[in-house]
């Protein structure tokens, strides 16, 4: 079993993401530290590029905000070094195809392996147009997740379909369980389950079907799956939990560090563990 398998080992994994950077890479390492203690099982540490294509508007401005503090690729390498020397909780990054492309892939990869991350996750590379990614990947022992996303699962529509729309469309079902089910059975470390189409962000309510995209995984892998985007309070979390092995949180935690700035720490420790204490008994 990899370490990132093993943080869902103990009941249902909290995944928090925080932004490389934002207030300060100093206060980025007391952030995990303070996670970990906080309950964290798995921490997503967002490498911040300039055009974020899936984030809504908090971690673009945390983007931001980390950039214009001049934080690197480099810089981030290096924290990592110092986290590593104090604890093992499982890692990944969340990053950009331009930022791994920009340092060069076989540059990157091995350098993330190198000072102890675990995985890497690149939302805007779709599964079809990753091997390039994945080659270095697999030569270097990092998890490349995969991402599924509520447009892969789509009811299969029946021969004497007599709907408006394309009739092309009857069977566009067939072709999304097809698709979804390739991307289970390749998928490595954990499968990110997108609950709602858009960007990143905070949501009042959540109506995907998530426990039939989990279904299709199930049918095709036994790799853990952890649902993210717009999930924010602890009810959204149980209720998800319920489908799934874990769940990942970003927006509401980088708030926090946009609220609060050097003082965020005990802010989101304490965010952290009501967030962990909603998933416990599930």
């Amino acid at each position: 079993m990899n370490k990132i398998q093993s943080a869902f080992e103990s009941g249902k994994a909290f995944i928090p993401f925080i932004t490389c950077g934002d207030p300060s890479l100093e206060i980025t390492e007391q952030l995990v530290c303070e996670m970990e203690k906080a309950g964290a099982d798995l921490i997503e540490l967002g490498i911040p590029f300039s055009d974020p294509t899936a984030e809504g508007p908090v971690i673009q401005e945390a983007n931001e905000r980390a950039l214009s503090g001049g934080v690197t690729t480099d810089k981030i390498f290096d924290m990592v070094r110092r986290i590593r020397k104090n604890t093992q909780i499982p890692m990944v990054f969340m990053t950009y195809a331009n930022v791994v492309f920009s340092y060069g892939i076989e540059r990157f990869v091995k350098t993330a392996a190198e000072v102890g991350m675990d995985g890497i996750i690149l939302p805007d590379v779709p599964y079809e147009e990753k091997e390039e990614f994945a080659v270095a990947c697999r030569e270097h022992g990092l998890a490349l997740v995969s991402l599924i996303a509520p447009t892969s699962v789509k009811p299969l529509r029946t021969a004497n379909y007599n709907g408006g729309g394309d009739p092309a469309d009857t069977d566009h079902g067939v072709s999304n369980h097809q698709r979804i089910a390739e991307i289970a059975s390749a998928a490595e470390g954990f499968l990110y389950c997108v609950s709602s189409l858009g960007v990143t962000g905070v949501r009042s309510e959540i109506t995907t079907d998530i426990g039939e995209m989990v279904r299709l995984v199930r049918e095709n892998s036994d790799i853990p799956c952890a649902i993210g985007f717009g999930i924010s309070t602890p009810e959204q979390a149980a209720k998800m939990a319920k489908e799934a092995d874990g769940v990942i949180v970003g927006s509401a935690i980088v708030k926090i560090c946009g609220e609060y700035g050097k003082d965020c720490v005990p802010e989101v420790a304490e965010y952290v563990r009501s967030m962990k204490d909603a998933i416990r008994e599930v």
